[in-house]
């Protein structure tokens, strides 16, 4: 065929077609795409059947690089409007309904080569599909529209009539179009019109409706394609558009054939499943958590699978970087999740894709991994409310999950649900840690710090017990403050939410401030650090804001407990030190773990909260506790961030410092001073029991046990 009768006006192209006089699809259809470089199409009630009529005028179309784009309305069921109305996300139920026509035209053998050819297409990104509805006041109606343009470069054809882009509409009703063609006067403003029509559809700047990207279109052209093919016996229309996904891109999450799952964490996936995939692991840090809840998870994908059954997995972790350190375990499982955290945009497409890919069929799998932050915000819940098939929920320190705020977020939907943490018990919030356990189950399996150490998963240790006197001043706020701590548990009791910003939750805090800034343990730091001197691989953690009375005195230049330290270890003692803290960006951070795990750039890091959870510092061989805590699960997971075992590391040294009243009681109440004394020793003897020292720790605090009648604690 000559260059020339390729353009549009060589074609014997008519004023208007009409059923009674000519066949539209040979007479029309196909000698203008045989001329036509690309072909925009607006039209209601789409169905990919109709690229079976156009047959071989499509392939040399596709031959010379021409390109479609197509806008469609799809068929609105009954059903359909009634999941619109009852608040389902309306880009979902649009989908829905467009895959619905094209699973029904690829049901006619006709279609199978059509299909395949609109998956070429789409593959090269010659092809673009869209949706368009009404959406006016509140409602949502079907767009009905039917214009069409071609176009060779230099001309193009419009069009417009009753035919729909179905087969049917083409062969089989009586239907009738109207052609305009540029190079005819009469014709030219028309069909320039029409042009710009479609291009203000395609940029949804249409007044009244909407038209919204069809993201699934590929996927299920795809799948009924092969189908379609594998139903007729034909061999495969083409290799790259109907391979089955490769396993590190179908969703799959599958063991690594290079991990060696301990059989704790074997006992702990069984026990898991003997739940009915619902339950809390409660394991050391330490321990593997991450790897024991993967795997779990890929059991549970793997049967699924054999039930052609399809699995999301959303992962829930406190920060940024845990997720960080969680996307880098599943990517050794072989699936590449989607992050989400920061910015909205960055995730929120991939997200909505994946729910689309999930619901048709085209993956078997995915991954989330967000932030409690992200979690509970409503992008991320507007995504999840939109799921409809299994979802399996993965809380890290799920504790943290018991705090109101997000409790009240995490899906009822979830069939399935895994929650991971050392400490699951929510310190003075009963509420929070029974909605816990009624969401994610009983605990299932638990691998004590004592159970991981004498299974070789963490190293020994030793526990020093440095024993520190409140000053007068510190003594008398400590009491004021206990004082009205028992007057409101008096009168609402133990429960309270100690997450909200309330009176309960304020004075614990202040009272720990007390105990964690006790003036007296920066010089006997200083002399625990004159000892160690030397050592390498030393965490100090302390305790965060000021001083409170500090507060009191308004006096902001007072530095913090930790500048205080940061002076005296790096500026007085010369050892290379460094603060890691939350202001610190992720980059920096990251880099200072690596000079600390170097053993011979950085000597000392100092460190509040941020060294609390999940952070790996396992070269880590003697740690400060500062920071009294009476918290359970503070002090275990800062207990696990040093037991954790590193290549030529087989022991590591706790120093904890341990406020008590001063010696001369003053007007420190008997009882309250006696309590106070309590909380401290709960933690002691917590991390005594399991120290090689026990005895000697023991023999250190037996004065001050007979002192206070505390034998028993």
């Amino acid at each position: 065929m000559s260059e020339h009768s390729r353009r549009l006006r060589a074609v014997d192209l008519h004023a208007d077609y009409r059923s009674d006089r000519c066949d539209i699809v040979d007479d029309f259809y196909l000698p203008a795409l045989d001329a036509a470089t690309s072909y925009d199409r607006a039209v209601g009630y789409f169905s990919a059947s109709v690229l079976a009529v156009l047959g071989q005028g499509l392939d040399d179309f596709a031959a010379r690089g021409g390109t479609m784009r197509i806008i469609a309305s799809p068929q609105l069921t009954a059903e359909d409007v009634e999941q619109i109305h009852a608040g389902y996300e309306l880009r979902a139920v649009l989908e829905q309904a467009a895959v619905r026509d094209i699973e029904t035209a690829a049901q006619d053998p006709r279609a199978a080569s059509g299909l395949g050819k609109l998956g070429l297409l789409i593959a090269d990104g010659r092809l673009d599909i869209k949706l368009a509805y009404i959406s006016s006041h509140g409602r949502v109606g079907i767009y009905h529209e039917k214009i069409g343009v071609f176009r060779d470069g230099h001309d193009l054809v419009a069009f417009k009539g009753s035919a729909n882009e179905t087969m049917p509409g083409l062969v089989g009703n009586f239907e009738s179009i109207e052609v305009f063609r540029t190079w005819k006067p009469g014709d030219l403003s028309r069909a320039v019109r029409i042009s710009q029509d479609f291009e203000d559809l395609w940029d949804n700047r249409t007044d009244l409706l909407r038209v919204i990207d069809f993201t699934a279109a590929h996927a299920v052209i795809q799948r009924c394609a092969r189908s379609v093919a594998q139903e007729a016996e034909l061999p495969p229309l083409d290799g790259a558009l109907i391979a089955l996904p490769r396993p590190e891109s179908s969703g799959h999450l599958a063991i690594p054939g290079e991990l060696t799952v301990r059989d704790y964490q074997k006992q702990a996936v069984e026990s898991w499943f003997a739940a009915g995939g619902r339950g809390i692991l409660r394991m050391a840090t330490g321990t593997g958590k991450t790897l024991t809840a993967l795997s779990a998870a890929a059991q549970l994908t793997r049967m699924l699978q054999k039930r052609d059954q399809s699995l999301l997995t959303v992962v829930i972790a406190p920060y940024q970087h845990l997720v960080d350190q969680w996307c880098k375990e599943i990517a050794r499982f072989g699936v590449q999740p989607i992050r989400a955290y920061e910015s909205t945009r960055s995730w929120y497409g991939k997200a909505s894709s994946l729910l689309d890919a999930l619901a048709l069929g085209s993956a078997q799998g995915g991954v989330v991994v967000t932030t409690n932050a992200t979690f509970a915000a409503d992008p991320l819940q507007s995504i999840l409310s939109r799921h409809r098939g299994r979802l399996l929920i993965v809380a890290d320190e799920c504790h943290n999950l018991g705090a109101k705020r997000l409790r009240e977020k995490l899906p009822a939907s979830a069939a399935y649900r895994l929650g991971l943490s050392a400490t699951p018990e929510r310190w003075f919030d009963d509420q929070g840690t029974a909605a816990l356990t009624d969401y994610f189950g009983d605990v299932v399996f638990e691998m004590g710090i004592g159970d991981a150490i004498r299974a070789g998963a963490l190293c020994r240790y030793t526990y020093m017990p440095v024993l520190v006197e409140l000053d007068d001043e510190e003594a008398h706020l400590y009491a004021e403050v206990t004082e009205k701590i028992a007057k409101i548990i008096a009168a609402e009791g133990i429960s309270h939410d100690t997450d909200d910003d309330n009176p309960l939750g304020q004075l614990l805090r202040r009272r720990s401030n007390i105990l964690g800034h006790a003036r007296a343990k920066l010089p006997a730091l200083r002399r625990e650090l004159v000892a160690r001197r030397n050592d390498w691989y030393q965490l100090l953690y302390c305790a965060e804001g000021r001083h409170p009375l500090a507060y009191e005195s308004h006096d902001p230049h007072e530095p913090s407990q930790l500048q205080q330290a940061l002076a005296m270890v790096g500026t007085e003692l010369r050892m290379p030190a460094a603060p890691y803290t939350a202001e610190i960006k992720r980059p920096e951070r990251q880099h200072l773990l690596r000079r600390f795990a170097s053993g011979t750039q950085l000597q000392f890091l100092l460190s509040m909260k941020c060294l609390d959870e999940g952070v790996d510092v396992p070269a880590a061989r003697t740690a400060y506790l500062l920071a009294s805590s009476s918290n359970p699960r503070q002090f275990i997971q800062r207990r696990g961030r040093v037991l954790r075992k590193a290549p030529g590391k087989e022991h590591a040294d706790i120093v904890d410092f341990i406020v008590v009243p001063p010696s001369a009681v003053g007007d420190l109440q008997r009882e309250t001073e006696r309590r106070m004394v309590a909380r401290e020793l709960s933690r002691v003897t917590e991390f005594a029991r399991l120290a090689d020292n026990e005895a000697e720790t023991l023999d250190i605090l037996r004065p001050l046990r007979l002192r206070y009648g505390l034998l028993d604690t």
